[in-house]
């Protein structure tokens, strides 16, 4: 099918969408992870197939683990679904009513953005994301993975699909477009007639060239650069423990710890500490000159260290005078999307909170917090590091938009 038919049965589909009763989605969604759980087999065949191609094309570990397909990833996955079927639908909601003088009755109501895109890479478990989350809402959604996880996504929507049919509803609630050429993505970033919303969601090269080529209304989700400040107040067992988990417990996700800063006091007793746990998984440190100099095993950063995302083990480390410095160093090289302190000093705490511009901002917890599923949402459609619309983790109530409905007896403006 070309990227014209997509679109059209796309939006022809959205009227239909945005007026199924809650109770008809829910159910479908309910069967939609029962099914993906009884397709497991299959899954895991098409994901073997884009195992197999990532590792002779030499991926990087980082972006396998996005990529790949467990029996209790595919649990988590159809978990997700489950999540969001029973959270409340915010379709039809009524956010304002208000009788004027004239007599007019205005109200606003939540409605579906209508049709989403997506463009993605190798992250299989976006597929069922991005569906769950659209249909609860009302909205069709066209998907664009990347090569890496083809068979994956064509497994994966084949599975939906099937329950869709079972369930009596319209084809164009969901599409998949296979077709991965540079030439595809474009003119699909360009699908202005059909095409509501625009949400890449992957590494900084493919949000950049969305961002930059697209027509259509983009949301921009973010890479992560995330930092964890340790101030002089920090326990330091607590903080080892943070950093461990945000930096080594998934290495190719968004919200892992890929930057540190130390507040110069503790650095000579809490570097070494440091250096020890890290090693556990080999990570690699990359350190200013007064880090380095602490600890054999911190290597000297350049300034490209400060704003990289690695997604693998490496993490860079920063020393500061005080909180105020701390603050300015990850406002400047962060990307806005999740960043933490800790401390036992309130006033440093809600400083940060504060002053930090980022999407999340956490005091001792880690940053590995930042998804949609911790957060209540069931999943998420992506991670927004930009100011409009929305911010943070997307769920439902992102993927709304609103309108005024106003009820009259015959006024006229004079």
């Amino acid at each position: 099918m070309d990227l014209a038919q997509i679109g059209k049965i796309a939006k022809e589909a959205k009227t239909e969408l945005g007026s199924l009763h809650t109770i008809r989605k829910n159910e479908t969604l309910l069967s939609a992870a029962d099914n993906l759980v009884k397709d497991s087999k299959k899954l895991l065949e098409a994901n073997k197939k884009d195992m197999e191609n990532a590792r002779a094309n030499h991926m990087p570990d980082g972006l396998c683990d996005r990529l790949l397909l467990t029996e209790e990833r595919i649990e988590q996955m159809a978990a997700g679904i489950r999540k969001v079927a029973a959270l409340d639908d915010p379709i039809g909601e009524v956010i304002l009513e208000k009788k004027c003088p004239n007599g007019l009755v205005i109200g606003q109501k939540r409605v579906p953005l209508g049709v989403v895109g997506m463009i993605y890479e190798a992250r299989p478990n976006v597929t069922a994301d991005a569906f769950a989350l659209c249909f609860k809402t009302g909205n069709a959604v066209i998907l664009k993975g990347g090569s890496d996880a083809l068979y994956s996504n064509i497994a994966i929507v084949q599975s939906l699909r099937s329950t869709l049919e079972s369930e009596g509803i319209v084809r164009g609630a969901i599409s998949l477009i296979e077709d991965t050429s540079r030439e595809t993505t474009t003119a699909f970033m360009r699908m202005n007639d059909d095409i509501d919303v625009l949400i890449p969601r992957g590494g900084a090269g493919l949000i950049r060239a969305v961002v930059e080529n697209a027509t259509v209304p983009v949301i921009e989700t973010g890479t992560g650069n995330c930092h964890i400040y340790v101030d002089e107040s920090a326990d330091f067992d607590m903080a080892l423990d943070i950093i461990f988990n945000a930096k080594t417990q998934r290495i190719g996700v968004c919200n892992a710890c890929e930057s540190l800063v130390i507040h110069e006091k503790i650095a000579r007793e809490f570097l070494p500490l440091l250096t020890r746990r890290l090693g556990e998984k080999n990570v690699e440190i990359r350190g200013d000159e007064r880090a380095a100099a602490l600890a054999d095993e911190i290597v000297p950063a350049t300034e490209e260290d400060w704003g990289t995302e690695y997604l693998d083990y490496i993490i860079s480390v920063k020393t500061v005078s005080d909180v105020t410095e701390a603050i300015a160093h990850i406002n400047k090289y962060n990307t806005g999307h999740s960043e933490a302190i800790i401390t036992d000093s309130y006033q440093n705490a809600e400083k940060f909170l504060n002053e930090v511009d980022a999407a999340a901002v956490y005091v001792n917890a880690s940053t590995r917090f930042t998804d949609g599923f911790e957060f209540g949402f069931g999943a998420e459609i992506g991670i927004s590091t930009q100011k409009l619309h929305v911010r943070g983790p997307m769920g439902l109530l992102a993927l709304t938009s609103t309108k005024y409905i106003i009820r009259g007896n015959g006024q006229i403006r004079p």
